[in-house]
């Protein structure tokens, strides 16, 4: 593996300066309001701070794993109870996310240019800058998964220890981030059982052998380390099994009459979603929309068909499967599950968004493809070369058919930038259906509420139902987090009192106080 030159860290920081901007520029006010579920983790974490009580699980809200919200306690305790301070760490987690992508897809294909294609397509991508913007748990799971296949690919190709314990910590964390990522050791061990199909096929026996005891050594030390990190989590769920099952119990094919038939329903509807038909939530898509820009849906295609060729060729050539081709494909199909086997709002693209890394992988596969067949269309009809002075009287010469790929691929990837922007910051966020997809109306109470005089009375009639959380229905999380009332005693100190719909007739709210309704 080559070391990086400096034009390669160049690209790299532009990407993630991208990267930064798609995630951060108006993070305040994009997307507006502050939905009931994400104030709810920010609830989470207040508590979790103020009381020095952080969980690996919370219960509330058919609860959720507690990694998120334990991290999110931190720039709201220094930042306010404010919707950008929650929303903050999705946008980081979403730029280093970029960044695992191009680290491992430069150690996986040893070509930086293929790595830089995926990271700017998962840069500027809408499917994961949306969760990058939004205080939603699932952003995290992408995260850990591409940098546990990392340093597990690492593990593979160096055998040295300290990459197959990073790898298990990042798997191990992943499970305390999206109840979807358990899917992932599955993924894991079809990685693992194509490199021994490929290291029984490489060496002698006596060579085999030795190589297999050290393989051997490595995933026992990337599983223990892994366990032991999932030892709290685990131990949690020991003594809360309801919590273990939690909403999937509710949102299972297998609650359906004909789980069979929903199964086969969902994989097409699923598989759809990233050429002809995505989520219509406005939360998570531009409504029916695609997720992915319809060239890169193009590209992704050309890419998976390639991986698909590539192992299928391997397997018929040498009697195994190329382990690249085993990890591009078993994270994308595995990553699919969770979504496939539910049965509410297919397609869904936060259920399925641990696969948004492997998506810009597998797309950045197929653009390469295609810039490497140009390259060689191009080298057998021209070898006129374009030759410019270089440093120290050097000249600089590219093939004209090169530079003619060259500057058609950055003109292609600058216009899907542009029209990535475009799709998130005006298509969408400009979009009148997107307010009420994230109960802006609850915000503006919430305003009001912080902009009285602190003595002012104020109650908060909670017209509309939900999961009950404390006694109170879910939508009153956004008004209780953005004002700082989410516990009684924070209730009286602020003056604020919540009231259910049958609490009105029997309470006396007294002259001036201010009342408020939170409406379906």
């Amino acid at each position: 593996m080559k070391p990086m030159k400096r034009n390669e860290l160049l690209v790299l920081l532009l990407i993630l300066a991208i990267a930064s901007w798609f995630r951060l520029a108006g993070l305040h006010d994009t997307p507006p309001g502050l939905y009931p579920d994400e104030a709810m983790v920010g609830n989470e974490a207040i508590n979790a701070w103020n009381t020095k009580t952080f969980s690996v699980f919370y219960p509330y809200n058919n609860g959720e794993e507690g990694l998120y919200a334990d991290i999110a306690s931190i720039p709201i305790h220094f930042l306010g109870n404010t919707a950008f301070s929650l929303r903050l760490v999705s946008a980081i987690a979403g730029i280093l996310t970029v960044l695992g992508v191009y680290l491992l897809a430069r150690r996986m294909f040893d070509s930086w240019e293929l790595a830089a294609m995926a990271a700017f397509f998962l840069a500027t991508g809408f499917w994961h800058v949306n969760f990058s913007r939004i205080g939603f748990r699932a952003i995290l799971a992408p995260m850990f998964a591409v940098w546990g296949f990392y340093e597990l690919y690492k593990g593979l190709e160096t055998n040295r220890i300290w990459h197959w314990v990073l790898a298990g910590v990042s798997f191990g964390l992943g499970m305390y981030t999206y109840i979807a990522f358990r899917v992932m050791p599955l993924a894991i061990l079809l990685v693992l059982g194509a490199y021994w199909l490929a290291l029984s096929a490489a060496f002698s026996h006596g060579k085999f052998a030795f190589v297999r005891h050290q393989l051997a050594g490595g995933v026992a030390a990337m599983i223990g380390v892994g366990i032991l990190v999932c030892l709290p989590i685990a131990a949690y769920f020991v003594g809360h099994p309801a919590d273990f099952v939690g909403r999937t119990s509710q949102i299972s094919v297998f609650s359906t009459s004909n789980p069979v038939m929903t199964v086969a329903v969902n994989t097409v509807k699923t598989l759809g979603m990233f050429f002809l038909a995505g989520d219509s939530n406005w939360r998570h898509n531009i409504s029916g929309a695609p997720i992915l820009f319809w060239p890169v849906a193009a590209l992704f295609a050309a890419g998976l068909v390639h991986t698909l060729w590539r192992f299928y060729d391997s397997w018929r050539k040498r009697g195994h499967p190329g382990v690249v081709q085993t990890l591009l494909l078993s994270w994308f199909l595995i990553g699919l599950i969770p979504e496939i086997f539910s049965n509410e709002g297919i397609p869904h693209a936060l259920r399925s968004i641990i696969d948004a890394p492997v998506v810009a992988i597998i797309s950045a596969v197929g653009l390469h493809w295609l810039t490497v067949w140009l390259r060689k269309w191009y080298a057998m009809r021209d070898t006129h070369k374009i030759c410019l002075p270089g440093p120290r009287g050097h000249r600089w010469c590219v093939g004209e058919g090169s530079l003619v790929v060259g500057i058609s691929v950055i003109s292609l990837l600058f216009a899907i930038g542009v029209a990535e922007a475009n799709r998130y910051f005006v298509t969408w966020a400009q979009d009148p259906n997107v307010p009420g997809a994230f109960n802006e109306n609850y915000a503006d109470i919430a305003r009001h509420i912080n902009s009285l005089p602190p003595a002012t009375l104020k109650y908060v009639i909670v017209n509309a139902g939900g999961v009950l959380v404390n006694g109170i229905p879910m939508p009153a999380q956004t008004v209780m987090y953005l004002t700082d009332t989410w516990t009684p005693a924070d209730q009286a100190a602020h003056h604020v009192v919540y009231l259910l719909p049958e609490q009105v007739a029997s309470t006396r709210i007294p002259r001036g106080a201010a009342v408020f309704s939170i409406d379906p």
